[in-house]
């Protein structure tokens, strides 16, 4: 049984790892967009911020297929329970990604402001919706969710809207606006730069605030003791050093390092994450009520041979995937600057189109 109970907990700490690895990398992608309207003065503005992450979106997406389906695979209970009881939660998720998906792929294709401005919203609502909903989602995990006596979530989405699930939503939000405009200062420059700089100052402030508070509010809450838990202080250790990040972050990119506050905010992330499994664990499920039994890793896990399988696979294939993402952040990693636009050309959504200028005299 040994060897089983160690699949057992390796597949649950590298589910959190990718987990921590998706919210890293989506993270200054939800960040850029929900900050753009904010920092962009024109078209010009919003078509770089949109190139800043363009070439990397959906490759930081594969991030969340891959951890939906390692946990489908590894532990299909955890995943029947959070879908049968979270379902509304990840559906409103599903539904701000296709959103957000679309919109950097339509946006372009008519050349009209009210296309793009349409496109633009879809965008930034697609990005607000999952910055706010995974924070309070992993808040609600590490807090605690109401179940019944075999185990089943039944409170339904209302349930989830715990008071310290919303502070733990703001605060994913604010951390998400400080790595993505962090990542937006170092992506361009200038006037958009100064901006995206000043941005990130505030997002700092307000997300040092909030995660201080959710994290405060989630170790005075405490839940019922589970076999096997580690103890309470290793967690609450992690969680202050992605608050020192947070804070690090701030003090980095008010004196103009980009470079160490985008180092800071990927620990923060990291941290928070680390601390969030290290919560939970041994449970995958936690309960917040002492007459449930939360869902475990050992009742949650699949098969031994299942395990080993998906083990191999993954010590194989991984270095390659990890090999090509890097590859093609390597290729996209120069800064992105502001056109001279020469007079006589016409800046839109698409690419700028030459117009004839008028002959002297002419009407």
């Amino acid at each position: 049984m040994a060897p089983f109970a160690d699949l057992n907990t390796t597949w649950f700490a590298l589910i959190g790892l990718l987990w921590a690895g998706y919210l890293f990398l989506e993270g200054f992608d939800f960040g850029v967009s929900v900050v753009t309207p904010f920092v962009s003065k024109d078209e010009i503005d919003r078509r770089t911020c949109l190139n800043a992450i363009g070439p990397v979106w959906d490759g930081n997406e594969v991030w969340l297929l891959t951890a939906g389906g390692a946990t489908f695979a590894a532990f299909p209970l955890w995943y029947a329970r959070l879908f049968n009881g979270f379902y509304l939660a990840l559906f409103l998720i599903l539904l701000a990604l296709i959103a957000r998906g679309v919109s950097f792929e339509f946006r372009a294709k008519v050349d009209d402001p009210k296309w793009r401005r349409t496109w633009d919203w879809a965008n930034f609502g697609g990005s607000l919706v999952p910055a706010i909903v995974w924070g309070a989602a992993f808040t609600d995990l590490v807090h605690g969710v109401p179940l019944s006596p075999d185990g089943r979530y039944y409170a339904g989405l209302i349930g989830l809207l715990h008071p310290v699930a919303l502070v733990g939503g703001l605060a994913s939000l604010a951390l998400f606006v400080l790595h993505g405009s962090v990542f937006l200062s170092l992506k361009t420059s200038g006037a958009l730069a100064a901006r995206a700089r000043h941005a990130a100052v505030v997002s700092g402030v307000a997300a040092s605030v909030l995660v201080t508070a959710a994290v405060v509010w989630v170790a005075a809450a405490g839940r019922p003791a589970v076999d096997g838990s580690v103890p309470g202080a290793l967690p609450l250790v992690i969680a202050i050093l992605a608050i020192a990040g947070v804070v690090l972050s701030t003090l980095f990119i008010a004196r103009g390092n980009d470079g160490r506050a985008f180092l800071a905010t990927g620990v923060a992330i990291l941290a928070l994450m680390g601390a969030v499994f290290a919560r939970m664990f041994p449970a995958v499920l936690p309960a917040s009520n002492r007459a449930a039994n939360g869902l475990t890793i050992a009742g949650a896990a699949s098969q031994h041979n299942t395990l080993l399988v998906m083990t191999v696979v993954a010590a194989i294939f991984t270095p390659f995937v990890l090999a090509y993402q890097g590859w093609t952040y390597w290729v996209f990693r120069q800064r992105l600057t502001r056109p001279v636009t020469p007079a006589g050309v016409v800046t839109t959504g698409l690419p700028p189109v030459a117009t004839a200028t008028p002959a002297a005299g002419s009407a």
